[in-house]
């Protein structure tokens, strides 16, 4: 089911520069808008912190702390 949407006080200079970019691609700014918004929710979505913090304990990735500790140990060796 279709459903229309509004935005309301859209500054005219992001509405003119939208016109321009719907003119270069031989839309409507109706079809630019929706083209717009399919590739913006095409996209993968970002990863919360805590989903960052998770890949990188994975990969074992060394915090500056745990970096400054290594070099330490590494002096202390020579």
């Amino acid at each position: 089911m279709a459903v229309n949407l509004s935005i309301k006080s859209v500054p005219d200079s992001l509405v003119d520069k939208l016109r321009k970019r719907a003119a270069r691609n031989h839309r409507s700014l109706q079809g630019e808008l929706l083209t717009i918004l399919e590739e913006s929710l095409e996209k993968t979505p970002a990863l919360s912190a805590d989903e960052v913090i998770q890949k990188l304990r994975k990969i074992d990735l060394q915090t500056r702390a745990e970096s400054l500790q290594v070099i330490r140990e590494d002096r202390k060796r020579r």
